[in-house]
């Protein structure tokens, strides 16, 4: 059985319209693995999260610089 789930990317610009605040992350699930989907309510551009990979690779952070701070609780 597949489940979907929909949230709006606060902020979030449509790379094809340029229309700030319309992008929808859809993620479904569907035998154990989850799908995402992002499509743009105003134009109906849509790219899946492996498109964005590709388009995109050296933006990725590494885990150091993604790193602000670690909470030690005294």
């Amino acid at each position: 059985m597949a489940t979907t789930r929909k949230r709006f990317i606060a902020g979030a610009q449509c790379p094809q319209c340029k229309t700030q605040d319309t992008l929808l992350l859809r993620i479904e699930t569907r035998d154990g693995q989850e799908h995402e989907q992002v499509e743009c309510v105003h134009c109906g551009h849509h790219f899946a999260d492996r498109e964005a990979e590709k388009a995109s690779p050296e933006s990725k952070p590494t885990p150091s610089s993604s790193l602000i701070g670690i909470f030690k609780p005294e």
